[in-house]
């Protein structure tokens, strides 16, 4: 069962939330977190992507952008724009985006409930990434990105959140992006204890969003860990600030693929080599956006067109039956000679927050080719972490994406 609970948070004084909050540091380019640091002083991204608060000499990697990041910190609680809780609480935390709302829980995950795979993940990491939050989780001493994690519908848990929901929010505000964002915080000991008691009964959490944020408080507290060899395991660097929401109120979008070349092949002899795998109809200037599992499309050369994966080449096996699978392993790889997505500069991803003309853009611009993909579903997300299997890198795109900077977990 998850081991989940209540935490002495760091979070913006009410006065200056909404200037802190800031969208996931890795949403940003370097470009656009400088320009974004630049429109709003007090955004976390100075803290979260520090070498905005640097020369654009600085390499990706140098310790002075973890030292830049812990004095940022630093500076921003000794001036007030972050208080200090004194006493271990939990938060509700609700986004209201498009007309529909998602409420999560926010807490710390313990260490363990990850190693021995109560949390469960879908997607392998990058080490290179995972080095960057490393060093940041560990020369500030805080987790200061929540994990997106999601759990099997809870009835129990829905009840108690909507009665806490009805005391007056601690914070209330919407961003520039349309998002509202309201936190409740819940004291008392009596409250407390029921919704550590409710969060206790599930069997399972799953990471939606954050794997590498995840993987580096865990690595940073086996490093502690091994350093303190008499740690009880009650030390706050064995849990990792979370925030877990029932997975029927979560939504994903699309995560589509944008290809820099066409292998050698000319236009022809690629839809050519493409038939074999898919029923494919010309659609023109219409964009593609696919409506069914098994559909996607494809913008080549100032035209669309839908594809439709061959029956009998459909899968059932829970990983291999993705849309995102088939066409890494039967497109980019045999036919684009796009082996590891992962590390290979000739392929992009492009969220559906963006929309289907961002891919007519990149086409335009420096791409040759992109597909327009069906949205995995949480059915399958949770299938596949079920089975302890890994979707392919840059499977899922959640919106709306949480916060950075309104809670923060000292290790």
């Amino acid at each position: 069962m998850a081991n989940v609970r209540p935490f002495f948070c760091v979070r913006p004084a009410q006065a200056a939330a909404a200037r802190v909050a800031a969208l996931p540091y890795d949403v940003y380019s370097e470009d656009e977190a400088r320009k974004e640091t630049e429109r709003e002083p007090l955004s976390f991204l100075r803290i979260d992507r520090a070498e905005t608060q640097l020369s654009g000499e600085t390499a990706p990697g140098d310790p002075q952008i973890y030292e830049k990041a812990a004095a940022l910190l630093k500076e921003a609680v000794d001036g007030g724009v972050f208080v200090e809780e004194t006493e271990a609480c939990y938060y509700l935390y609700e986004l209201t985006w498009e007309g529909r709302s998602q409420t999560g829980v926010v807490g710390c995950v313990s260490v363990d409930d990850y190693l021995d795979g109560t949390v469960r993940r879908h997607e392998s990491t990058r080490t290179d990434k995972e080095e960057d939050r490393v060093s940041h989780v560990r020369e500030c001493r805080a987790q200061t990105g929540p994990i997106f994690m999601a759990c099997d519908s809870s009835p129990a848990l829905g009840e108690i959140m909507e009665q806490l929901k009805e005391d007056e929010p601690l914070y209330d505000f919407t961003a520039p992006d349309g998002v509202r964002h309201r936190v409740w915080r819940v004291d008392g000991e009596e409250r407390t204890k029921q919704l550590r008691e409710v969060l206790g009964s599930l069997p399972a959490l799953y990471i939606a969003d954050g794997h590498h944020r995840a993987a580096s408080a865990v690595r940073v507290a086996q490093e502690l860990r091994a350093e303190h060899p008499d740690y009880t395991g009650q030390e706050e660097f064995n849990y990792f600030l979370s925030v877990i929401f029932c997975r029927d109120e979560l939504q994903i979008l699309p995560y589509n693929r944008v290809v820099r070349d066409l292998n050698g092949l000319t236009p022809g002899e690629f839809l050519c080599r493409l038939e074999a795998k898919f029923q494919i109809t010309g659609c023109g200037a219409m964009a593609v956006s696919p409506q069914h599992r098994g559909e996607m499309g494809l913008y080549l050369q100032g035209n669309w067109y839908h594809l439709r994966v061959r029956e009998e080449l459909r899968s059932a096996d829970p990983v291999d039956g993705l849309d995102v699978s088939y066409l890494q392993q039967e497109v980019l790889t045999p036919i684009l000679g796009i082996g590891d997505p992962r590390t290979d500069h000739r392929i992009d991803f492009v969220g559906g927050i963006r929309g289907l003309a961002e891919l007519e853009r990149r086409c335009r611009t420096d791409m040759a080719a992109a597909f327009s993909l069906y949205a995995t579903s949480m059915e399958e997300l949770f299938a596949v972490a079920d089975a302890g299997r890994m979707m392919p890198p840059k499977s899922t795109w959640f919106e709306p994406k949480l916060r950075s900077g309104l809670f923060i977990h000292r290790i």
